[in-house]
């Protein structure tokens, strides 16, 4: 048994943050590693020593195996541990590091090789008698080889990378017509992401859950399923909510589905933390997956109700001890539910978001985790996943569970860019979902949850903007001292300001009397006074009501927290309009920063309405600008590789 007493953490964030926190507990030193894009990030102060590796492009720091492994042995690390995605299931970065003469914190390399490719993973599974989901793996990658298999399937199917993960990589086809530009979209995806565009194709449920079983073994042959996870709440493929046990499995079906996840691990010799993934399609009915050879971003889950470490039991496995706990030991206390708060935004096919977080913070609660890289002022970037943290809930049954992560979501003050906060408030009230009566087209089929929705504390959002942009003029008002604000020779005509709230506009008329507010919105009015401002808080009472909101702004956009609709933005719109921010005819903006991937038009082309014009990719996702009317390209502005911001223009068709 060798023993660990360095670990270098080939990774960055919240994990590499979490991954410290148990290494400190174990008496571990701890080498962090950071690329230009992190080199103000919390995890770096947490980690013992911390190491620079190289520019922002994954490619340049995260992605270099060779860069990583020589950092871990110039600074006396004796294992890596690689976290989750980068170079996590990349079994030749596994082998480099025990040539190294390093310990790899994870499977071996040949359990990582095998499902490393999602084909092999499902001949192997049918070898061992583990139900696999009727499909296509073979190595003919022609389009019209894949279009004949997909017939033989029945649509609609799942088009989906070889070497893939995290959503990455995979369409849904559900007409032959489709399948030309669904196998080049998800190759040049995969490609990018994996460096591997060989596809398989499975039959594709419409209705079915996601329910995966977190595995563990050691090196002396002793294989444990630490029970289940339902991940069925997903959008674009990946997951956004995750809890524990199940609400749909009785004991029998989950009984035999962890029966089938340690049979898969034994047929892999698996040695470490892994996850296998099934899906659930009812009346006991369930199939094969893939095997996740490394540790789950929703790992958390399964340790609020075990009580388990399970970064603790990697490193000890890794280390060659054996598992001591009997599986009929392994059972569920209470409930726990997982949530991930990303940067993105609901409302616009959840298309990830980037900016600097303004402010944020959690209330401390009984029973709440949270595993997060951010803190006040960290910057979200294109390069990296935009999840910004994690909020785990425990309580004694599923109710209790979700009950409080809807009131930490409430009093979670996270501004200064859009975020999916709403939706997760939103998703806690939901009735089917409080219920359990959900599976992996849920969002799609309950799209207001997406939607900015009218709430009517929505004008009480424009009013603290209001006063506060008032304040703030006060302060740095040079006006004569006995002239009021926004005096005028009229007395009876209210000052007025025009805010946007999700493409809404709210015309605010207000006067001041007797040192209070009378204020107009949509024929309602309201009487404001006793207004507090603290720097980024304003309180007052608004008819009768007292109401305290967090507030913040990057020039005349606003970002506003209240716990009953989270962090709005309200733009208070110019008393003069800006031409140079009128909409251009013709023009195609983009809708995110991103990079640009592929142009596929040059001036001169005649398109027609649905045509893909550019592709787009921000934080490892894809996103094509298609055309929305017939016409002609009268020119392009950027080139591919090139980055951008959001609201660049892209493309003008000619008038």
């Amino acid at each position: 048994m060798e023993r660990i007493k360095s670990i270098l953490i080939a990774n960055r964030g919240e994990i590499a943050a979490r991954i410290i926190r148990t290494a400190k507990r174990m008496g571990i030193r701890s080498v962090a590693v950071f690329s230009d894009a992190d080199q103000y990030a919390p995890y770096l102060r947490e980690a013992d020593c911390a190491v620079y590796i190289g520019g922002s492009e994954p490619s340049a720091s995260y992605l270099d195996g060779d860069k990583i492994i020589k950092t871990a042995l110039a600074h006396g690390a004796n294992a890596i541990h690689p976290g989750y995605g980068f170079l996590a299931e990349n079994a030749a970065f596994a082998e480099d590091v025990a040539k190294a003469g390093l310990i790899f914190i994870g499977p071996n390399p040949k359990a990582i090789s095998l499902m490393g490719s999602k084909s092999a993973a499902k001949s192997l599974m049918q070898k061992h008698n583990v139900p696999t989901v009727p499909g296509y793996q073979g190595e003919d990658q022609r389009v019209e080889t894949l279009r004949s298999e997909a017939e033989k399937i029945g649509y609609p199917v799942l088009l989906k990378a070889v070497a893939g993960g995290g959503g990455k990589g995979m369409r849904i086809v559900r007409k032959s017509e489709d399948m030309s530009k669904s196998i080049d979209a998800a190759k040049r995806e995969a490609k990018s992401s994996f460096g591997d565009d060989h596809m398989i194709l499975e039959r594709y449920f419409d209705s079915a859950r996601h329910i995966e079983f977190q595995i563990f073994g050691d090196k002396h042959s002793n294989v444990r399923h630490v029970l289940e996870r339902e991940c069925s709440i997903q959008r674009r493929y990946q997951k956004v909510i995750e809890e524990s046990p199940s609400p749909v499995l009785e004991e029998e079906i989950r009984a035999k589905m962890g029966e089938a996840a340690v049979n898969a691990a034994k047929a892999l010799n698996y040695d470490n933390a892994g996850t296998v993934e099934f899906i659930y399609v009812g009346n006991g009915e369930f199939y094969f997956l893939e095997v996740n050879t490394r540790l789950q971003v929703e790992h958390p889950v399964t340790e609020m109700i075990t009580g388990l470490d399970l970064v603790q039991m990697q490193i000890e496995s890794a280390e060659g001890r054996k598992i001591t706990i009997s599986q009929k030991d392994i059972t569920a206390n209470g409930y726990a539910i997982e949530c991930r708060l990303y940067a993105e935004d609901p409302a616009n096919q959840f298309l990830p978001a980037t900016g600097r977080l303004h402010q944020w913070s959690v209330p401390e609660m009984p029973g709440i985790r949270v595993d997060t890289g951010v803190e006040s002022g960290s910057e979200i970037s294109i390069y990296y996943d935009p999840m910004i943290a994690k909020i785990i809930a425990h309580g004694k049954d599923r109710s209790e569970a979700i009950r409080k992560l809807g009131y930490c979501l409430s009093n979670t003050l996270c501004s200064g860019l859009i975020t999916n906060q709403s939706f997760l408030m939103a998703l806690c009230n939901n009735e089917d979902f409080v219920k359990g009566n959900y599976d992996t087209s849920f969002i799609d089929q309950n799209p207001e949850l997406c939607k900015q929705t009218e709430s009517p504390l929505l004008p009480i959002l424009c009013i603290a903007v209001a006063m506060k942009e008032r304040i703030e003029r006060a302060e740095s008002s040079r006006a004569l001292p006995h002239l009021p604000l926004g005096w005028r020779n009229n007395f009876y005509r209210g000052q007025k300001r025009v805010y946007n709230i999700a493409d809404r506009e709210y015309e605010l008329i207000y006067k001041e009397v007797n040192g209070l507010f009378e204020i107009e919105i949509d024929n309602l009015q309201y009487i404001v006074k006793n207004i507090v401002n603290l720097d980024k808080t304003i309180s007052m009472q608004i008819n009768g009501v007292q109401h305290r909101l967090s507030i913040s702004n990057q020039g005349d956009r606003y970002f506003v927290h209240h716990p009953e609709t989270a962090s709005i933005s309200v733009e208070a719109m110019s008393r003069f309009p800006d031409k140079d921010k009128e909409a251009i005819k013709g023009g195609y903006m983009a809708p995110m920063p991103a990079q640009v991937i592929k142009v596929m038009v040059e001036p001169g082309n005649e398109v027609k309405s649905g045509d893909g014009l550019i592709v787009l990719s921000s934080m490892k996702m894809e996103n094509t600008i298609y055309a929305d009317e017939d016409g002609f390209v009268e020119d392009v502005f950027v080139n591919e590789g090139e980055n951008i911001e959001a609201g660049v223009l892209l493309i003008k068709f000619k008038e």
